[in-house]
C-alpha cells in the first residue's frame, strides 16, 4: 500500500528490492552513478536513482522526488538497510575484474590502499552497536600486563623427497599408452623449445606423461628438480612470479613466486636440467600470471643477457632471467568449452602434442595383466571406442564446432569413460 508521507531514511529493504526488480525489468533506461554503484546479486545500479524509485513506489506518486542530495547522504540510506555501495574504479574493457566481481575488487583496494568498508550498525536485539573508532573492542587487560602477540609458526615439513630411482625409455613405454616414436617426437620437441603443451581430452595421462618426460631428461626419478603448480581463475602474476603477500607477522612484503624461487634455484646448478610442470595451464589468465615471460620463454632469450627488472622489484636489485637449463610442460584439457584460450603470443612459444584416449592393444595388455577376461575386454574396448565415436561426430563435443568449422581449440574430444594412465 502506497505510504502518504514518508520519511526518506524510513525506507524498508524490501522498497528498495522491489525497485531493484522493477529496474530489471524496465531495462536500463537511466544511466550508471559516475561515482557509486549499488551491487546487488552481481549487478550494478546508480544507488540516487534505486531510492528515487523506491521512494515513489513507496508513495504511490510517480513523480515524487528523492529529497536527499547523491553521494554520500544517499548511500548512508541504502547502506543502513544493508546493501553493498561501491566505489567506482577504472576498469579496462577486457579486464578479468569484471562488474560482477565485486568482492574480488573489494580485496584488491584493501590490499593495496589499506581502506577498509564500514560495516551497516547492527539491526537485531541485543547486538552491541560499535563506534567507528571502536571497530573492534579492545580486549580486557590481563592481571600480569598485556597479552603477548600472537605469533603464526609455519609447521616443519614432514615428508622427505624420496631417493631417485634410475628411469630410462623402456621403462616409460612399459606404463605409457603411447608408442616409441611418439616419444621421442615429444622429446624432440621439447629440447628444441624448451617449452611444451600437453593437450587432449580428460583422463588421457597428460600429468602423467608430463612427469615421465622430465624423468627421462633427468635420468632419474629426482622430485627436487621438478616442481608441479596447477593455473585456476584466481591465480595471478603476483603469485607466480612476484609481489606483496602477507607473512606470520601480518604485514604485507614483497615475495618471490613459485616461477623465481625455482629459477634461482636452477641457476646455481645450470649443469643440469630443472623441469616445472604447469597443470590445467588454460584455467588461468595465462597472458597476466606469466607476465615478463612473454619475451624470456623463447629458448634463444634465456639466460642473464636477456635479463629484465621485474615491476615489483626494488630499484637496483638484480634483473630476471629465465636459465637456459629450465623447461617448462604445461597441460590443457580441451574439453571444458569455458577455457579461454591461449594467446597467440605465447602460443607461438610452446610447441603443442596432442593425446587421445587409447582402447587399442595396449589398454588389452594392461587388462589381462589385472586378470580381466578377454571377452569381457573385447566387450568394454568396443563400447569404449563407439561411445567415443558418438562424441566425436557430435557437432558441439567434436572436433568441429558448433558452426561446422573445424578450429585447433576444439581438437580432439572425445571423452574416455577409462583413463589411459593416472591423470
Amino acid at each position: 500500500m502506497p505510504t502518504p508521507d514518508l520519511d526518506p531514511t524510513h525506507l524498508t529493504r524490501d522498497q528498495v528490492i522491489r525497485a531493484l526488480q522493477q529496474m530489471d525489468l524496465d531495462g536500463p533506461r537511466m544511466p550508471l552513478s559516475t561515482v557509486y554503484d549499488l551491487v546487488f546479486m552481481g549487478k550494478r545500479y546508480a544507488p540516487r536513482a534505486v531510492a528515487q524509485l523506491a521512494f515513489r513506489l513507496a508513495l504511490g506518486r510517480p513523480d515524487a522526488p528523492w529529497p536527499l542530495p547523491a553521494g554520500a547522504p544517499t548511500n548512508r540510506v541504502l547502506e543502513q538497510l544493508d546493501f553493498t555501495i561501491a566505489t567506482k574504479r577504472p576498469t579496462l574493457e577486457n579486464s578479468p575484474l569484471l562488474d560482477g566481481d565485486v568482492a574480488a575488487q573489494e580485496q584488491m583496494q584493501e590490499l593495496y590502499t589499506g581502506a577498509t568498508r564500514e560495516t551497516p550498525p547492527a539491526k537485531a536485539k541485543g547486538i552491541k552497536q560499535v563506534a567507528p573508532t571502536e571497530k573492534y573492542p579492545a580486549e580486557p587487560a590481563s592481571a600480569s600486563g598485556p597479552l603477548p602477540a600472537f605469533e603464526v609458526q609455519e609447521p616443519a615439513a614432514s615428508y622427505q623427497h624420496s631417493t631417485p630411482e634410475p628411469y630410462d625409455q623402456a621403462m616409460a613405454l612399459a606404463e605409457l599408452f603411447i608408442s616409441a616414436e611418439k616419444l621421442a617426437a615429444t622429446l624432440a620437441a621439447l629440447r628444441r623449445r624448451r617449452n611444451l603443451i600437453l593437450q587432449g581430452p580428460p583422463g588421457t595421462g597428460k600429468t602423467y606423461l608430463a612427469r615421465r618426460l622430465a624423468w627421462l631428461e633427468l635420468g632419474a626419478t629426482d622430485a627436487a628438480r621438478v616442481e608441479l603448480v596447477q593455473f585456476h581463475p584466481s591465480y595471478s602474476y603476483e603469485d607466480f612470479v612476484q609481489g606483496f603477500r602477507p607473512d606470520g607477522a601480518g604485514t604485507f612484503r614483497l615475495q618471490n613466486g613459485i616461477l623465481v624461487d625455482f629459477c634461482q634455484r636452477a641457476a646455481q646448478d645450470p649443469e643440469r636440467p630443472y623441469f616445472l610442470l604447469i597443470d590445467e595451464l588454460n584455467r588461468g589468465n595465462v597472458a597476466r600470471i606469466f607476465g615478463e615471460l612473454l619475451l624470456l620463454l623463447e629458448a634463444d632469450k634465456r639466460g642473464p643477457a636477456h635479463a629484465v627488472r621485474l615491476p615489483y622489484a626494488p630499484a637496483g636489485s638484480p634483473p630476471f632471467f629465465v636459465p637456459a637449463n629450465v623447461f617448462l610442460i604445461g597441460t590443457m584439457n580441451l574439453a571444458d568449452r569455458s577455457l579461454a584460450p591461449l594467446d597467440y603470443a605465447l602460443r607461438r612459444r610452446f610447441a603443442f602434442v596432442s593425446l587421445e584416449p587409447e582402447f587399442g592393444a595396449p589398454l588389452r595388455e594392461l587388462l589381462a595383466a589385472q586378470g580381466v577376461p578377454a571377452a569381457v575386454s573385447h566387450r568394454l574396448t568396443t563400447r569404449l571406442a563407439a561411445l567415443n565415436q558418438v562424441i566425436t561426430d557430435d557437432p558441439d563435443l567434436g572436433q568441429t564446432s558448433a558452426s561446422g568449422t573445424a578450429t585447433s581449440a576444439n581438437r580432439p574430444l572425445s571423452l574416455p569413460p577409462l583413463r589411459s594412465g593416472c591423470n
